[in-house]
């Protein structure tokens, strides 16, 4: 069982799926970049997510990733956040509760040209065999193709992107895909 800092104290994080194979990608450090394609299945195990298929856009500054009904409130005197990452178009019973502590709030240009005020939260990304922290902006994106974007800061000297592949690093999980090819994927 591998553990990494938690953001939340001088615990650790116990991630009971990862094992010695995983690679915490630090930023900067000598071991040589791993390459993505410009579309990903990753995970986010802090948040209970096993799989959720994100655009990797290098024009983004910032990650962002899909929430609704998100609130505000306090926990053993932290700043909570919890927020809905569902449900997505065509699977409307896939809906899962998510709570971080909130990392910050500041605003942020949307492509449109739009500022809007967001919450920030910070939590662990796995990336085939990589795992590190993220910065996540939580936001409405509906509308959008992807339900996660991973922006260039997230992967800045950790990765290369390939923008003329996709699913470089995972292939995407069978349990949730299986049998349901005429629909959506569920994240």
């Amino acid at each position: 069982m591998q553990t990494l800092p938690h953001r939340g104290g001088n615990h650790r994080l116990r991630l009971p799926a990862l094992n010695a194979r995983y690679r915490v990608a630090n930023k900067g450090s000598r071991q040589p970049k791993f390459t993505v394609g410009w579309r990903e299945w990753i995970a986010l195990p802090e948040l209970g997510v096993p799989a959720i298929k994100a655009k990797v856009d290098t024009g983004a500054r910032s990650s962002a990733i899909h929430a609704e009904q998100v609130e505000l409130y306090e926990e053993s005197g932290l700043s909570m956040v919890r927020f809905n990452l569902g449900p997505n178009p065509g699977w409307p019973d896939h809906n899962l509760t998510c709570k971080a502590p909130l990392h910050d709030r500041r605003p942020v240009k949307d492509s449109g040209g739009k500022v809007e005020e967001r919450y920030f939260i910070k939590t662990h990304v796995l990336v085939g065999l990589h795992i590190w922290t993220v910065e996540l902006s939580l936001t409405g994106r509906d509308t959008m193709k992807f339900r996660m974007l991973l922006g260039r800061e997230a992967v800045r000297r950790r990765a290369l992107v390939d923008p003329g592949h996709s699913f470089l690093t995972r292939t995407p999980p069978k349990k949730l895909v299986a049998g349901h090819r005429d629909k959506p994927d569920p994240c």
